[in-house]
Order: C-alpha cells, then sequence, then structure tokens
C-alpha cells in the first residue's frame, strides 16, 4: 500500500492558529490579521479537521491550547518566524533613516569612530540621541538603543558592544607622582558602571581617599584624567584611543572583568535585518 503523502494545511489557517493562541482570542486574531471573527473561527476548525485534533478548548467567554495546540505552538511561531526573517533578508527594503540613542560617552568614545560606517548602513539618514543619565527605559520601538546591562531586554536584536573591564588610569605626569597611586586624588563618575566601592572590594584596596571629583558623564571624568586632576576607574574599551595615544597610562595589571557592558538593541520597527546583519558586521570589527 503506498504511503500517504501528509497534507500540509494552508497558511492562512496556520496564521490564525498562531495569532489566535498568542491572543488568547479569536476575536483578537481577527483584527490582527485583517479578516473577521468568524473567518478565523472557521479557519481554525478546518484545520482541526484536517490535523485529526482539537487544538483550542471553547469556553463562554475564552479560549484555552489544549495539550496538542500547546505543543504544536512553538513549532509554528519558529516556522513562521523564520519565513518573516528570510524574507525580509531577501525582499525587506532597508529603512533609509535609523535613530540611535545612547549616553554621551558612548556616543564620543563609541559611535563617532565608527559614524561614517553606520551612516553608509542607514543608506539615508542617521540620527543620533543623547539619553539623559537615568533613563534607561527601553521600549521596543523604532530607534536602536544602546544601554547597559546584562542583555536581558525582550529586543529582537541585541549584541553586546564589547567584554567589559575596568582598571585605574591616569594622565602620564600625574603617574610621575610620589608614593602608590591609590593615594592620589581619585575622579568619580555617576552610572551603572562599577565604581571605586567595587574596586575596593575587588582588590583590597581602602576606600580613601573619597573622590574629590565627581562627574554625571564618563566622558568628562575622562577628559579631567588627561588634565591630570585624579584617578580614573576607566572601561578599557572606551579609553583604548586615549591609551594607544599615551593621553592615559594604566597604573598596574590589575582588571575588573564586570558581567554587564553596553548592548546594542532594536526592535523590527527600527531596523531591517540586512541593515542589522551590516551593524553586527561592524561591531565585530573592534
Amino acid at each position: 500500500m503506498p504511503n500517504r503523502q501528509f497534507k500540509l494545511p494552508p497558511l492562512e489557517w496556520i496564521r490564525s492558529f498562531e495569532a489566535a493562541a498568542r491572543c488568547g482570542s479569536f476575536t483578537l486574531a481577527a483584527a490582527e490579521i485583517g479578516i473577521t471573527q468568524s473567518a478565523t473561527s472557521q479557519r481554525i476548525g478546518q484545520l482541526e479537521k484536517l490535523l485529526g485534533t482539537t487544538l483550542f478548548i471553547r469556553n463562554a467567554r475564552s479560549i484555552t491550547l489544549t495539550v496538542e495546540g500547546e505543543t504544536w505552538l512553538p513549532h509554528v511561531q519558529s516556522a513562521l518566524e523564520s519565513v518573516r526573517d528570510s524574507s525580509e533578508a531577501l525582499f525587506g527594503a532597508d529603512r533609509n533613516r535609523l535613530t540611535v540613542s545612547a549616553s554621551q560617552s558612548v556616543i564620543d568614545l563609541w559611535l563617532l569612530p565608527r559614524l561614517k560606517k553606520l551612516s553608509q548602513i542607514s543608506g539615508g539618514q542617521l540620527a543620533v540621541q543623547t539619553i539623559v543619565l537615568g533613563t534607561q527605559d527601553v521600549p521596543v520601538d523604532e530607534v536602536i538603543r544602546i544601554r547597559y546591562g546584562v542583555g536581558d531586554w525582550p529586543h529582537v536584536y541585541k549584541l553586546p558592544l564589547y567584554a567589559e573591564r575596568i582598571a585605574p588610569m591616569a594622565s602620564p605626569d600625574l603617574a610621575k607622582s610620589a608614593g602608590d597611586w591609590t593615594h592620589w586624588p581619585r575622579i568619580a563618575c555617576s552610572g551603572p558602571r562599577p565604581g571605586w566601592q567595587a574596586w575596593a572590594a575587588q582588590f583590597g584596596v581602602s576606600t580613601t581617599p573619597v573622590p574629590h571629583l565627581r562627574f554625571d558623564t564618563f566622558v568628562s571624568g575622562l577628559a579631567a584624567a588627561r588634565c591630570g586632576m585624579g584617578v580614573l576607574l576607566g572601561s578599557l574599551p572606551l579609553c583604548q584611543a586615549d591609551l594607544d595615544a599615551e593621553r592615559l597610562v594604566l597604573l598596574g595589571d590589575d582588571v575588573l572583568n564586570h558581567h554587564e557592558t553596553y548592548w546594542v538593541i532594536a526592535g523590527k520597527g527600527a531596523i531591517s535585518r540586512s541593515q542589522w546583519d551590516k551593524v553586527q558586521s561592524t561591531i565585530a570589527e573592534v
């Protein structure tokens, strides 16, 4: 007896199932897809008949996935996501305007050296927005955001800029001062990056002297360190240009490896898949 090939359900039936399962309602699924509630219910009924199983338990005012429906759902969502991604990569139009939001320090120290390449990726306009200290909210919208953390945001696209490594540094003139550097003036910066308390706890040094200069941006603290005004706990990736140019020097071999770092994060409304692939390549070149 010849084997009968399994008949693949129509895509519109599968889309209706996925939307209803995600929304928890035939009515909301119909509104999302752009058809009537009765058409959604009919499609899912036809799908259940073809598969030979019940996918939803229909209550008076709600629907609930059956065990079979709950088991099948992640496979359906993965397949639809793959179709969307490949379609966008091959046929989707790139955004001709990209908007990037970051702190002033990241803009000056990381973004500006790469601005030409990022502008080319935009294919049109590249807008740069400066966030205010403390506004770490990260909505999934039409903005590409650079934020400090562990990467646990709900965005589809996210990639760490670098592995965070922190070390004390100072100007060459200050580094010539007599005595151990732990007794020299210190500079502190506000923000999410670990500061002098974390450094003291990690390496067993004194929490004094208390920093005599405090800045609300890392880029300002960096400028003060260049001028010889104190020792700064600097992010090695962000300060690499200053270290290479010998505007700053490291004060020893101790380095604090931190589990958080800056991430580039974005939703699908902010950037196309092909543009995101180019952004990843640009970051990988660091």
